[in-house]
C-alpha cells in the first residue's frame, strides 16, 4: 500500500468516527421542557405497490472527510514533487518514504583505503576466489594491505564492495587488526582510481562463526551502496581455519568528494 493510501485510511478512520457520532446525534431533537424527542421520520411515497425514499444527502462529516482527504492527496503530492514538507511531522509520522540521500558512483577499482578511528591508511589491491570458493585473502606478504574482491561492486557502486585483510601474521598484528573495535557511526574512506573519495559511515560490527557465515546477509544488499571490511576473529583453532570465525564491518555510502 503507498503513503498515500495508508494516509487516506488513516484518515478516513479517524474522521469516520467523528461522522459517526454526529450522525448519531441527528437521530433525536431535544425538547427543554420534555427532553428528547424521536426524530421526524422520512417521508416515502409509494406507487405501483412500490416504495420509493428519497435519496439521503452525504451529510456534512462526509463532505468534511472527502475535503479533507483531498487537501492531504494534493499536499503529498507537494512536498514530493518539491522536496518542501507541508504536512505537520506527527501528522504523516511513518508514511513520507526514506529520504534517497546517498550518492551512487559508477565503477572504479579502489586503490586505498583510510580509517582514523582506528589508524588505518593501506593501499588496496584485487583479490579474486580461493580454491575453495571463498573470497581469497592477500598474500601474507602484504599483510599491511587490503584486498579488494574484483567479482563483486566496487566501493561506491550499489551493492556491498568487500574488502578482506589479516588480522596478524607470525611477526604482529596486520592491517585489519583494529577492525573489531569501531563502531556505528565511524568513517570509513575509500581511494579510487577515477580520484573520487567514497566515504562509507559504520553501521554494525559483527562477527560470526566460519562455519555458519551468512552469506547472504553480508553479500545479499543491493538497495544501496555498502562495504563490508572482512577480516578473522575469535579464538584460535589452528589448521587452514586460522581463527574460528570472521569480524565483518557493515558501512553504507554517505557522501563522495574528490581527492
Amino acid at each position: 500500500m503507498s503513503a498515500v493510501a495508508r494516509l487516506a485510511a488513516v484518515t478516513a478512520r479517524r474522521l469516520g468516527r467523528a461522522a459517526g457520532q454526529a450522525s448519531a446525534a441527528s437521530v433525536v431533537t431535544t425538547d427543554p421542557a420534555s427532553g428528547p424527542l424521536p426524530a421526524r421520520p422520512r417521508r416515502r411515497w409509494v406507487r405501483a405497490g412500490r416504495r420509493l425514499a428519497f435519496p439521503r444527502s452525504p451529510g456534512v462529516p462526509v463532505l468534511v472527510i472527502g475535503t479533507l482527504m483531498m487537501l492531504i492527496i494534493a499536499m503529498l503530492g507537494v512536498e514530493r514533487a518539491t522536496g518542501v514538507s507541508v504536512l505537520p511531522e506527527r501528522f504523516t509520522a511513518g508514511l513520507r518514504p526514506p529520504p534517497n540521500r546517498f550518492p551512487v558512483l559508477p565503477a572504479s577499482d579502489p586503490v586505498a583505503v583510510e580509517i582514523d578511528a582506528i589508524d588505518v591508511t593501506a593501499p588496496v589491491h584485487n583479490v579474486g576466489l580461493a580454491p575453495d570458493g571463498t573470497i581469497a585473502a592477500p598474500d601474507a606478504a602484504r599483510a599491511q594491505e587490503a584486498g579488494w574482491y574484483d567479482q563483486g561492486p566496487t566501493p561506491g557502486q550499489y551493492g556491498p564492495a568487500v574488502l578482506v585483510g589479516h588480522v596478524d601474521t607470525s611477526t604482529g598484528p596486520a592491517v585489519f587488526q583494529g577492525l573489531r573495535d569501531l563502531r556505528a557511526g565511524d568513517r570509513v574512506e575509500v581511494d579510487r582510481t577515477d580520484g573520487r573519495v567514497a566515504v562509507f559511515e559504520v553501521n554494525s560490527v559483527e562477527r560470526f562463526d566460519k562455519e555458519r557465515f551468512p552469506a547472504d546477509q553480508v553479500f545479499g544488499d543491493f538497495d544501496r551502496p555498502n562495504l563490508r571490511l572482512v577480516t578473522c576473529g575469535g579464538r584460535w583453532v589452528g589448521g587452514d581455519t586460522g581463527y574460528a570465525d570472521n569480524v565483518v564491518v557493515f558501512a553504507s555510502l554517505v557522501e563522495a568528494r574528490d581527492r
